[in-house]
């Protein structure tokens, strides 16, 4: 493995410490290239794309992981009816390892069949799953407005230089620029957030 993938894999698995490296490398070539102003720029949507790659990524592979813990269920549950024995349950703290080991229990005690309580539930959370999916698909149009509007900002300095103006040098080297700027990245990175926040809840990953 070279040295940089290194470095990448292990800023994946610390976002928080990936987050804070960004922040710093684009507030220090920001201010290095163009002034202050466009170092807390930089610093600013720097962090929040890296991170919208992270959530990505983290939900990709928890989606994956999701997917694949329930094949495994269904897999437990034919198991069982054929009469193989039933192994230890997974230790971890989501629901559905919660609910597995509940269902193990409850096998045990009152001597319910586990192959059905297994199968009852995974096609509860494939039901969930789909109206999650759902969810999802009905609040994509919200996340693709909120993304539209906070490029709508890179459109006016594109407008500004068609139009023979130079609004970079106003927002980076000015008083009244520099609040202006600052301000806007501030109100899009709430904003952002917000709808991010919003889009999660829909989804059901607020909960």
């Amino acid at each position: 493995m070279s040295p940089l993938l290194g470095l990448v894999t292990v800023l994946m698995a610390r976002p928080r410490r990936a987050l804070l490296l960004v922040g710093v490398a684009g507030a220090a070539a920001g201010t290095a290239t163009a002034g202050p102003v466009a170092g807390v720029l930089l610093a600013c949507y720097g962090v929040l794309g890296t991170r919208a790659a992270l959530r990505r990524r983290a939900d990709r592979h928890a989606a994956r992981d999701h997917r694949r813990r329930l094949d495994q269920l269904c897999g437990l549950a034919a198991d069982l009816r054929a009469g193989l024995p039933v192994p230890e349950p997974d230790d971890r703290p989501d629901r559905l390892a919660r609910l597995t080991r509940a269902a193990v229990r409850l096998a045990d005690r009152t001597g319910a069949p586990l192959a059905e309580l297994l199968e009852r539930i995974e096609a509860d959370a494939r039901a969930v799953d789909r109206g999650l999916a759902a969810a999802t698909a009905q609040a994509a149009g919200a996340r693709a407005t909120a993304l539209l509007l906070a490029a709508l900002p890179a459109g006016g300095i594109g407008l500004g230089y068609g139009i023979g103006a130079d609004p970079l040098a106003v927002l980076l080297h000015t008083p009244v620029g520099a609040v202006s700027a600052v301000t806007a990245a501030a109100l899009q990175t709430g904003g952002l957030l917000w709808a991010e926040r919003l889009g999660r809840v829909s989804d059901g990953h607020g909960r």
